[in-house]
């Protein structure tokens, strides 16, 4: 069975969403461990609650490489197939994502490439657009810009906040994340180019 690692930052809820499925069967793997790099993020002590590995690793004052070399071993010594980033605020560097090629997931509230970086809604409210949503994507060296692999759109509604879209987002996050992770890890997909395109797997 494939093992996950979970990196987060905050109150982790897309963290969450994956263990129900996890619980559930719905997605067929196991959590490994759950690393946070805040002493404050929720998503840790939910963790624990839930009898996972849970791993505080602090990222304050450490240089980025440094640090995402912490990382690849801690994942490393819990032998992680996987890398979910969900609500992880850190950039990764480019030897983290060499030590996990095409083994790392990310979700974004946009549709990339729109929006990338932070406050992806209050960036969407201000251009005015129509409509918004999240992007399930592997991670690559760039910000927000590796192969989609799930997307999902809501409307933007002409009396939206940015809290009342990022609700309405958050929604479609957690079923497109688990969705995301039921495709990768049946490997019924390539990846040719920007594109990943689904096989009968």
């Amino acid at each position: 069975m494939k093992r996950l690692g979970i990196l987060l930052s905050g109150r982790g809820s897309n963290f969450e969403a994956i263990a129900d499925q996890v619980t559930g069967g719905g997605i067929e793997a196991e959590i490994a461990v759950v690393i946070a790099n805040r002493p404050s993020a929720q998503g840790l002590e939910t963790a624990r609650q839930r009898g996972l590995n849970a791993v505080l690793l602090p990222s304050l004052g450490m240089e980025r490489v440094a640090y995402d070399h912490r990382l690849i071993d801690e994942l490393n010594r819990n032998s992680v197939d996987l890398v979910c980033l969900a609500g992880f605020t850190r950039l990764l560097s480019a030897d983290f994502v060499r030590a996990f090629p095409q083994r790392v997931l990310n979700i974004h509230p946009s549709l990339l490439p729109a929006f990338p970086g932070l406050d992806a809604q209050r960036q969407a409210l201000e251009h005015g657009v129509k409509f918004s949503g999240c992007t399930v994507h592997f991670v690559d060296e760039m910000l927000d810009a590796g192969p989609i692999v799930e997307q999902a759109v809501v409307p933007v509604l002409d009396g939206d906040t940015v809290e009342t879209l990022s609700a309405r987002i958050l929604a479609q996050e957690h079923r497109i994340y688990s969705d995301a992770l039921r495709l990768v890890l049946s490997g019924a997909y390539r990846i040719e180019g920007r594109r990943v395109v689904r096989t009968a797997g």
